[in-house]
């Protein structure tokens, strides 16, 4: 079944097909690694998570690509204010990242391409636009692209060149660039390369226009060039990105190249935080440490994030923490129930091999949740429509080998979502008191004798006092009711 989304580009819904019928290339635009991010970051990096999912689960192969921003104002300003390496810095960061990332069951991408370690490649796109007469440098070695010799400059935001005056750089907007402004033949002109300055300490490469960095938005181009190539079929990122960065973006990409760069652009919505903008000022600016510590499981910050449209307004509270909390509860009893009356245990449900042999067959009950998910990646509807089946299927729920289809149908939506509903139950499972685990092992050795009877009279009476035994491939497992 093909997959849809909107494309910023077309203002429309399309396929998402590779243009090699193969393999999709997808670029998203990473973290800038100064500090932790923070739960609307994460958002768009966990609905690029589902939609790569969504397409690998549909039969197509993804490259996915995230870079990592490791050198920009921001990085520059906090290593130096801490009097630590710019890489050490952000190393320290970058592994934040990836445990957040772990921790909320993302996918890591096939490739993390640092930007200080792709300067030669942003210093060859440079030459490229200077030769093309697309970008100039300025006495200080700064080099500037200029946006009036680039034709279809704000197609994708449909902001026309009169109304740009200032250069931003940075995530989320970020801040005004503080090189001189009279070194720029237009107000509209962005920075490729900046010249060296004395608040950038020892961070600085040589160039054909002497020591400098390169600018934010030649980072991203260079990169997804050098990993996907001059074109490339989806690029990702938060709806803030659109404009300077992804505009930017197409700018020096196409002047240097002559091709489209992008064929199709993924825009994910801003998050609020009890319906206030995010901002440290009031205190509202969560990580995912700082959910945890108020006692949240990250299963339950997946599932908030990902519960509305990506291209609507998501407005976090802990209330929706608490009411993620109850939803999951409820899909995992029920997914414990289909597995049982399947035969199917916990390690295989979630086993991406597994549901891969079974992912190009009609999800049964579940198909309605799987069609949401490849229409334009609509995760609450698919939520709606996963929920009711497992309503009918509880009413009804068939012989062994139909409940098995059904349980490989649910699974298939599960792990499109990325949701593993036994991962927050598990870090916060209580130990079972000393006469439950007694009855719990002689149920599990009734079974090994084959004395089925026994063993679900022993189950009874463990779920009687609260308790429900999980059959798994080397034993078993309890779990407080």
């Amino acid at each position: 079944m093909p997959v849809s989304l909107y494309d910023t580009l077309t203002r429309s819904i399309s396929e998402i097909r590779p243009e090699d019928g193969k393999t999709l290339g997808f670029y998203c635009c990473g973290p800038t690694v100064y500090g932790p991010s923070h739960i609307g970051n994460l958002r768009t990096f966990l609905l690029q998570d589902v939609f790569r999912r969504t397409v690998e689960l549909s039969g197509l192969s993804v490259k996915h690509v995230r870079n990592l921003t490791d050198v920009d104002d921001k990085t520059i300003r906090e290593s130096r204010a801490k009097s630590v390496p710019l890489k050490e810095f952000t190393r320290g960061w970058t592994e934040r990242f990836h445990r957040d990332s772990a921790a909320l069951n993302m996918l890591p991408p096939h490739f993390e391409p640092a930007a200080t370690d792709h300067i030669k490649q942003q210093i060859e796109l440079i030459r490229c636009l200077i030769d093309r007469g697309h970008a100039y440098a300025s006495e200080s070695g700064s080099v500037y692209f200029r946006v009036s010799s680039f034709g279809n400059y704000g197609k994708l935001s449909r902001l026309k060149e009169r109304e740009i005056t200032t250069d931003r750089e940075g995530p989320a907007g970020g801040e005004p660039i503080d090189a001189d402004e009279y070194e720029r033949d237009s107000g509209a002109d962005f920075a490729l390369w900046k010249a060296h300055k004395e608040e950038d300490g020892d961070v600085c490469w040589e160039s054909p226009w002497g020591p400098g960095r390169p600018g934010w938005h030649l980072e991203c181009s260079a990169m997804s060039m050098a990993y996907l190539g001059q074109t490339f079929d989806l690029h990702g990122g938060g709806v803030d990105l659109v404009f300077p960065h992804h505009e930017n973006e197409i700018a020096q990409s196409e002047a240097c190249t002559c091709k489209p760069f992008a064929r199709h652009w993924f825009h994910c919505a801003h998050l609020t935080v009890e319906g206030s903008k995010m901002s440290k000022s009031l205190g509202n600016l969560y990580t995912l440490d700082d959910i945890q510590a108020r006692g949240h499981g990250p299963m339950a910050v997946r599932y908030v994030l990902i519960s509305a449209h990506y291209r609507q307004q998501l407005n976090f509270t802990m209330d929706t923490l608490h009411a993620a909390e109850s939803a999951l509860k409820r899909l995992r009893a029920k997914a414990d129930a289909l597995m049982e009356t399947a035969g199917i245990d916990r390690d295989a449900f979630y086993d991406a091999g597994t549901i891969m042999k079974h992912a190009g067959e009609d999800a049964g009950a579940f198909q309605p949740a799987w069609e949401q998910l490849t229409r334009d990646l609509n995760t609450p509807a698919a939520l709606g429509e996963a929920f009711r089946a497992l309503g009918d299927l509880a009413k009804n729920p068939g012989a062994p080998g139909v409940a098995g289809k059904q349980a490989w149908g649910f699974a298939k939506i599960v792990r499109a979502l990325g949701l593993d509903l036994h991962r927050d139950r598990e870090a916060a499972r209580p130990e079972a008191p000393e006469e439950i685990r007694k009855l719990a092992e002689a149920r599990w050795q009734a079974k090994r004798d084959k004395d089925f009877a026994r063993a679900d009279a022993l189950r009874d009476q463990l779920k009687e006092a609260g308790w429900r035994i999980l059959d798994r491939k080397d034993g078993y497992e309890l779990e407080a009711l």
